[in-house]
């Protein structure tokens, strides 16, 4: 089943499938011919089965484009839109595309680029070079017959360790996925997922495919901003969202979260105890989970009860995963005991496209090294405390950056931090951080520090910075906080 949207709309066409911001809504039975005119231009263009690339924010076109790209059988590679066109000519060579779909506004960046692949807009083509899709007739095709467990989508790796990687994923990987989450989350018939993330990450991507699975609606609103996002919450009387923290914290600033909201997964980056707690408080029925996108989202996920409960945790993993610890020498660790998550179960990836060396690191008789590092208490929750290539090892003693940094914005005047390792003659590594909010006081900080951390765990440099350096998929750039602690720190 890899056509997931042709077997749900011979079960419920007339359910609502799709909605926009703009308050335009579509029927499973229109979204269904919607998808089918966009296929049929696709191949029109040659394109069935092809690696077709996608530079569009999550609006109404991308959902027609998402299943149109699975009807053809087509292995969809949606691309960050923040990217320069420099960097996108690196992702669209490594990723073999034939063709690249864009829109308005991103056609500038689409025409700039150097590889001389064809480019196709989900608007009017208003510059040279593009061919707007309504204007090419549509062809006759044949639906694809993919299997289950052959690739259907790349996405991109944030890149904070190195050159990202594309990861390949399986419509079964995704279908997974969605049953598994929606075990933990649940499902009622009128769910309205909203989704204000981009399909270039798999929060982003899988509301859509999900709510296809469930015959539910999804939510578009083609990016976030907090009043928009409060606003589509109570107008269309949404039961759920996906968010990174720093948006569930600028929604929380900016006003009440809907009464409707059944779940908020809340993914993408470590959230902190203060706005677990902040949640707590309002009645915010958050889901904190870990996952990654090599494991198509979710590994592990907590319901409000549980998060509340004991701050700081992700949950139990889902049903259908797998998950070992290890110790530094490759054995189980016991429990309590901080190791390397391994992930196995029929979420986890098949390959990086292109790169069997990486994918051959990656996979032991135990399942996929995620990298991170964590520990299980004894009623099975699982905690996130860090990466295994960030733990900073000082005189001989390991440190969590995370538990570093989580005591660091207990400081009322520092609203984020990031910690990392300095090469030091003596102790092999020191404690760096790189502190945002107001405060400038490198001593003030560490005082604050000694009354919540042991000595060895103390940042001995700190730096102030107006904003944390990320990466384009937001990430927290550890090498450019390295370098700015080595230039500014104290």
């Amino acid at each position: 089943m890899t056509d997931v949207l042709a077997r749900r709309v011979r079960a419920s066409p007339e359910a609502t499938a799709l909605i926009a911001t703009d308050g335009r809504e579509w029927s499973y039975r229109d979204l269904d011919e919607r998808v089918e005119r966009t296929a049929g231009r696709l191949a029109a263009l040659g394109l069935s089965g092809a690696h077709l690339g996608c530079l569009l924010e999550t609006r109404p076109a991308t959902v027609a484009l998402v299943h149109a790209a699975a009807r053809l059988g087509c292995v969809l590679a949606p691309l960050n839109t923040r990217l320069t066109p420099a960097e996108l000519d690196g992702h669209i060579e490594r990723a073999d595309l034939a063709a690249l779909v864009c829109g308005v506004d991103t056609a500038a960046t689409a025409v700039e680029l150097s590889t001389e692949i064809p480019v196709a807009s989900v608007d009017d083509a208003d510059r040279p070079g593009v061919t707007g899709l309504d204007d090419v007739s549509p062809a006759e095709f044949t639906p694809a017959r993919r299997d289950a467990d052959e690739p259907a989508l790349m996405l991109s790796t944030s890149g904070t360790t190195g050159e990202p990687k594309l990861v390949v994923l399986t419509m079964q990987n995704v279908l997974s996925s969605a049953v598994a989450s929606a075990f933990r989350l649940g499902v009622t018939p009128d769910d309205r997922w909203l989704d204000p993330l981009a399909v270039y990450h798999m929060g982003g991507f899988a509301p859509p495919v999900r709510s296809a699975l469930y015959g539910t609606a999804v939510v578009v609103t083609g990016g976030f901003d907090a009043e928009t996002t409060l606003d589509a919450l109570d107008r269309f009387d949404c039961t759920g969202i996906s968010l990174v923290p720093t948006m569930l914290r600028r929604l929380l600033d900016a006003g009440s979260l809907s009464d409707s909201l059944r779940f908020v997964l809340l993914g993408g980056a470590p959230a902190s105890e203060e706005l677990i707690e902040r949640c707590g408080e309002r009645g915010v029925p958050v889901h904190p989970t870990y996952g990654m996108t090599e494991t198509a989202s979710q590994v592990a996920t907590a319901r409000p009860k549980e998060a509340f409960a004991h701050t700081g945790t992700v949950g139990r993993p889902l049903f259908g995963t797998d998950l070992t610890i290890l110790g530094g020498d490759g054995t189980t660790v016991e429990t309590g005991e901080a190791g390397e998550l391994v992930v196995a179960g029929p979420t986890v990836f098949s390959n990086y496209y292109g790169d069997s060396e990486a994918t051959a690191r990656a996979f032991s008789e135990h399942g996929f090294h995620t990298g991170d590092v964590g520990h299980r208490d004894e009623d099975g929750r699982l905690w996130v405390t860090g990466r295994r290539d960030e733990m900073v090892s000082s005189g001989g003693e390991l440190v969590s950056p995370r538990e570093v940094a989580s005591a660091l914005r207990e400081h009322p005047a520092v609203r984020e931090a990031s910690v990392v390792g300095l090469a030091d003659p003596e102790w092999g590594e020191r404690v760096g951080a790189l502190v945002v909010g107001d405060v400038s006081d490198a001593e003030a900080v560490r005082s604050h520090c000694r009354e919540r951390l042991a000595g060895f765990k103390l940042p001995r440099t700190i730096g102030f910075a107006d904003e944390l350096p990320r990466t384009a998929s937001g990430t927290v750039e550890r090498e450019a906080v390295r370098e700015r602690l080595l230039e500014t720190g104290e």
